[in-house]
């Protein structure tokens, strides 16, 4: 007999806990299954980051590139709203929104109603974010303290994780890691993006415009009324959910772009705004899944197959100008910042932090992990695309040298991060397959693995 689903998406505490010392102990079943299956997609989405990447790495350096940088900086939009932007800016501004509305579900339900809502699964990844998001900042800026104010607005550049490459690269190295470091790289690309999103409000706004910024509390307020209050009708009525909240998200979005702040922050304030548990009036929480849920389902897809390749593919398009011009990017101090920051700085700070936290709380790993796990998991958080390339358009001016130059250490970094995790994440394979094999047994037959039991 099949043990029964849990309908609300929510995630019981485990019914064996292996101790709460234990850091990076397994995740609840439910937990581990959606996981994987957020998993599963951003593996696709990563394939289609790459691929996107690369094709517009080929155009921009061919001679195709004026057609490719043409349609890329071509204008169209309502200037009176300022959204005459280019292709490239909306791209980033309108497309980016997606990602970062997905991440605002994501991070939501995790600590409402995933495995994060207990402090003591909570803090590794929370701090493990903090330091792989504070320490890369001290590296980049340690490296250009003597290039003047312009280099150091680029030191948030190297903060953020990409959690769509990162699993592109454990697909590519056939990566068997076990589902406690799965969902502690997710969780922590999560609060990266959050923190990242953060800093981009707080230190890349210019021009701001209180007002705007006000009028956009308005759309967004009722936005998450209505969401909260017909949540259920939502959620089983998607052409309500289009016709309702879509037009309220978009006129958020657009007084948010015209108040001066980057028109993503509007994504991730949506994506708090969506109730998590089904309300009362909708059967409460063991009725069904969620609104956040739900619309975390149909939109993925969207995000990772569509918004963010499409953002890469304007974004990453750099014109390197050959050996001389390559050896000219990397040789520039903002690049070699990037570079040791990602490569470097996030490892340490994520390894940090950790650290730092098994020894304040006495904690200690999983019997199933060691140290080596947590170093291997921390250099791939070094993969960092997305947030970074937008970032670095934000701090130096999209097309500017300093912006091409930085794009081409993102670019490195992110390759050399994920050779250096594949080195060490391979060498561990044959004991993760081990690992594999205790998560997947089901010896008595009751639908649940016999280590979630």
């Amino acid at each position: 007999m099949n043990a029964p689903a849990n309908p609300s998406g929510a995630s019981p505490a485990p019914r064996n806990p292996r101790g709460i010392g234990a850091v990076f102990r397994r995740s609840s079943y439910p937990e581990y299954v959606r996981i994987s299956q957020i998993l599963r997609r951003e593996t696709v989405g990563g394939a289609l980051l790459l691929v996107a990447t690369v094709i517009a790495l080929i155009l921009a350096n061919s001679p195709a590139s004026g057609l490719y940088f043409a349609v890329r900086d071509f204008e169209f939009g309502y200037e009176p709203w300022h959204l005459q932007l280019s292709v490239g800016a909306w791209a980033a501004d309108g497309l980016l929104a997606i990602f970062f509305f997905l991440a605002g579900l994501e991070l939501k339900r995790e600590f409402v109603a995933g495995d994060l809502r207990t402090l003591d699964r909570a803090v590794v990844p929370v701090a493990a974010a903090i330091g792989g998001v504070l320490t890369p900042a001290v590296f980049f800026t340690l490296v250009n303290l003597g290039g003047g104010a312009e280099a150091l607005r680029g030191w948030a550049v190297p903060t953020a994780t990409d959690i769509a490459f990162a699993v592109a690269v454990l697909a590519v190295i056939g990566s068997h890691l076990p589902s406690a470091l799965r969902v502690f790289l997710l969780t922590l690309a999560v609060v990266d993006d959050l923190l990242a999103i953060t800093i981009i409000a707080f230190f890349y706004t210019s021009d701001l415009q209180p007002l705007l910024l006000a009028a956009a509390a308005v759309p967004l307020a009722l936005f998450a009324f209505l969401a909260h209050r017909y949540s259920f009708h939502f959620g089983t009525q998607p052409w309500l959910a289009w016709l309702v909240l879509v037009p309220l998200g978009v006129v958020t979005w657009v007084l948010v772009h015209a108040s001066g702040i980057h028109a993503t922050v509007a994504g991730v304030l949506l994506g708090f705004a969506v109730p998590v548990l089904r309300s009362r009036r909708g059967g409460g929480p063991d009725a069904g899944a969620g609104l956040a849920q739900t619309l975390e389902h149909r939109i993925r897809p969207l995000s990772a197959g569509f918004a963010v390749p499409v953002f890469a593919f304007f974004s990453a398009g750099v014109a390197i100008g050959g050996p001389a011009g390559l050896a000219a990017a990397l040789s520039d101090p903002v690049a070699i910042g990037i570079i040791v920051a990602l490569v470097l700085g996030k490892p340490v700070g994520i390894l940090g932090a950790t650290w730092l936290v098994t020894r304040t709380t006495k904690a200690s790993l999983d019997p199933d992990l060691a140290w080596v796990d947590v170093i291997g998991v921390a250099m791939l958080a070094g993969v960092g695309f997305t947030v970074s390339l937008l970032i670095s358009e934000l701090g130096f001016g999209h097309g500017t040298t300093e912006d091409d130059h930085a794009k081409v250490a993102i670019l490195t970094a992110s390759l050399l991060a994920a050779l250096l995790a594949a080195v060490v994440l391979r060498s561990r394979n044959r004991h993760y397959r081990q690992i594999d094999l205790k998560e997947t047994a089901d010896a008595d037959n009751d639908g649940i693995p016999d280590a979630f039991a």
